[in-house]
């Protein structure tokens, strides 16, 4: 009798609840019916916030940065060798690429295999991140079928359209050779000259990152958590370009709208070509970085860590990757 009394009192609980529940949603389902018209209002009166004029002046100066970075690179990949992998995103900065066993295979189908290198250019140096271009930054959500309807631009210039700057190419067709020219005759440059041209590439590299963060504080961006699919604006698309379909969207920062594409470097201490068995005491460095400071820049501060400037050489620790050959 008192278990039965007890599932009665629970059933009863358990209704008054449901019912309590229900009519809680169909209010609540009212009540945005009512304020969908005030919601779509108030995101039109957003819209007239922008461009924040204080960010216009930054937005101009990350857009003449970018360029002054595209020439530059341009400039020493005439001088510089680069390799990339036939098989997976890897870079090297060198005449000869590395031996280190971390190559993916096509389609990563492989794994911690010997990398086979083919000659580098601009795009292994600068990963491209392009974005869907958008004439109002609060323009209705793309839909799949209207994919091929909207012009694909890279996404940093996208960020600085969008936050005023003025360019060119902005009312006109995206022309991806305008910002790659190089200086004529780089291959006879004195190397003072080359010098110039990689330092002032590094501080356009720094100034660029620091006004891409200063936009993203003003101005939304997403990237896909799936994939490297980025959209400026402040809800994503739905074209399916993710490899599981429907993107996930989350906040972006400044890596994802300029990958810094680490890559191995040698030091004046490693052998020739890099080792896989000193893969622990080789330093890495941003492609950029690295490209840069073998033209003679002195990279960064903040750099000198990853870079393992001071670390010891591979050759004086061998004892610690073979411990048996050394009884």
């Amino acid at each position: 009798m008192a278990l039965r009394k007890k599932l009665c009192e629970s059933s009863n609980f358990n209704g008054k609840f449901m019912y309590t529940f229900s009519r809680y949603f169909s209010s609540n389902k009212m009540d945005l019916r009512k304020l969908k018209p005030m919601i779509q209002k108030r995101i039109q009166d957003r819209a007239k916030d922008y461009p924040v004029q204080g960010m216009i002046p930054v937005a101009q100066e990350v857009l003449n940065s970018r360029r002054l970075i595209m020439q530059g690179v341009s400039t020493l990949l005439k001088v510089l060798p680069v390799m990339a992998c036939k098989f997976c995103p890897e870079v090297y900065i060198g005449e000869k690429g590395h031996l280190i066993q971390t190559c993916c295979g096509f389609k990563h189908r492989d794994k911690n295999r010997v990398h086979e290198w083919i000659t580098g250019g601009l795009n292994d140096v600068l990963a491209p991140v392009e974005a869907f271009h958008l004439k109002h930054m609060f323009k209705d959500v793309i839909k799949h079928h209207q994919r091929f309807d909207f012009e694909r631009v890279p996404a940093v210039v996208e960020l600085c359209w969008q936050a005023g700057a003025n360019d060119e190419n902005r009312y006109s067709n995206w022309n991806p050779e305008s910002d790659c020219f190089s200086v004529d005759g780089a291959e006879s440059l004195p190397s003072d000259e080359l010098l110039m041209i990689a330092s002032g590439t590094l501080r356009a590299r720094e100034i660029l990152r620091n006004g891409v963060e200063k936009l993203l504080t003003v101005y939304p961006a997403k990237v896909c958590n799936h994939c490297s699919e980025v959209h400026i604006g402040p809800s994503g698309h739905k074209a399916r370009l993710s490899w599981q379909g429907t993107h996930f969207w989350r906040k972006a920062n400044v890596d994802d709208l300029m990958p810094p594409k680490i890559v191995w470097r040698r030091r004046l201490q490693d052998p020739h070509v890099l080792l896989n068995e000193g893969r622990g005491f080789y330093g890495h460095a941003p492609a950029v970085v690295e490209l840069c400071t073998q033209a003679g820049a002195v990279a960064p501060l903040k750099y000198h860590c990853l870079m393992k400037l001071q670390g010891v050489a591979t050759l004086r620790n061998q004892s610690l990757y073979h411990p048996k050959d050394q009884m």
